[in-house]
């Protein structure tokens, strides 16, 4: 018989992510921002979540972990030959010390928040965006 796992309550989940040396901080994405929204960071990275109000799920994420640059949160765009961290003023090339620190801590935060985790983020970073040559003039979602 399958063990049934307790979720943890947003304080829990707050209070794991202290102990685990996340620096938590009230929220700064406007468009974003919620009740009791809360910024976590850790190794360069940082993530924005929030009280969940769904059954089974203690915390919300806002924004996902990636890393921060000039106080923004990059999403990671992969253009095929390179990935990159993108922010709305700047985009740099993104160097695999960095994507290892945005693996690291987003599968930190999942542990701490009881989260599910999907093999194939398990496995490495994934990106936000892929924009491949081949793609080009094309809206992306």
């Amino acid at each position: 018989m399958a063990k049934t796992k307790t979720q943890p309550t947003f304080d829990e989940v707050l209070s794991t992510l202290g102990n685990e040396k996340f620096d938590v901080s009230p929220a700064t994405e406007g468009a974003n921002r919620s009740a009791g929204a809360r910024r976590v960071s850790k190794y360069g990275c940082a993530a924005e979540i929030a009280p969940s109000a769904e059954k089974g799920a203690a915390v919300r994420l806002l924004v996902k972990g990636g890393w921060v640059l000039n106080g923004e949160i990059a999403l990671i765009l992969d253009r095929g030959y390179q990935k990159f961290l993108k922010t709305s003023k700047l985009e740099i090339p993104a160097t695999a010390d960095q994507l290892r620190a945005i693996h690291q801590f987003s599968e930190e935060l999942k542990e701490a928040a009881g989260a599910l985790v999907l093999y194939n983020e398990a496995m490495g970073t994934t990106s936000d965006v892929y924009m491949y040559d081949r793609l080009r003039g094309r809206e992306h979602v």
